[in-house]
């Protein structure tokens, strides 16, 4: 019989491995803009959120935080690498007005997270309490996050098509959340739990809406670059449910 520290090495591995699935999802609207070399309406903003949520999750995971996290610090840390990767890409090919601001974003975030954990080590001398108070930040911007698939979800429903929401980010969704929430039931971590079983109703939902408007969806012959872009654009935006923040959409 599997006892609970293997079965949630398990868990924690198959989600590390899903969650690098989801961190990895945006190449494409990369390729793109490479080959274009410029970025034309594609945004910052999720691979910004998604920074931010890494390195906290991080810093969570730490031993002086949180014990025992070291699959919460494996796949945020990868995760934060592959978005920064993103964001250098993503400066490169900007107009001067993009790159100030991503840069200024950037040194807003990094500052953000210094003053968190200096907070966290001077002012709580518990891992109970240093875990309480970061992992409080890490739900609250976990679940700010979610709200970005809303915009996909909510076309689907107007156009009664599933063009834009590709099945496999949604099921990868649904599939990291629900790993990640049976990694926190495991050994009770309620902040992953939060995170991630957010993270499994919005791939469950994803699946649902998927399901009803498979079969009304048109079958027109789109101009192939705008559906590229769209599809892109709706990769980035679903990336952001899945990286935990762990995923990302993560958490852990």
């Amino acid at each position: 019989m599997v006892n609970a520290t293997v079965a949630r090495n398990i868990a924690g591995i198959c989600g590390n491995v899903i969650s690098l699935f989801l961190f990895l999802s945006p190449i494409p609207t990369f390729i793109t803009i490479y080959k274009k070399k410029k970025v034309e309406e594609y945004k910052a903003d999720p691979y910004l959120a998604t920074v931010l949520n890494c390195a906290l999750w991080v810093f969570y995971g730490l031993p002086m935080v949180k014990p025992d996290s070291l699959f919460v610090i494996t796949i945020n840390g990868t995760g934060l690498a592959i978005e920064m990767m993103y964001l250098v890409i993503f400066f490169f090919f900007s107009p001067t007005s993009r790159k100030v601001k991503v840069g200024l974003w950037l040194i807003g975030e990094m500052l953000f997270v210094g003053i968190v954990a200096t907070c966290t080590l001077l002012l709580f001398h518990t891992h109970n309490q240093r875990s309480s108070f970061v992992g409080i930040f890490c739900v609250i911007f976990v679940s700010l996050m979610y709200i970005a698939p809303l915009t996909i979800m909510s076309k689907v429903i107007k156009t009664k098509s599933v063009k834009y929401m590709p099945f496999s980010l949604s099921l990868a969704n649904f599939l990291n959340g629900a790993v990640w929430v049976i990694y926190a039931l495991i050994k009770f971590d309620l902040f992953i739990l939060i995170g991630n079983g957010l993270g499994t109703v919005s791939g469950a939902v994803q699946l649902m809406l998927y399901a009803c408007y498979y079969k009304t969806t048109p079958k027109d012959d789109e101009d192939e670059e705008d559906h590229e872009e769209n599809l892109s654009k709706a990769n980035s935006q679903l990336q952001l449910s899945g990286n935990n923040g762990q995923a990302k959409r993560v958490s852990a």
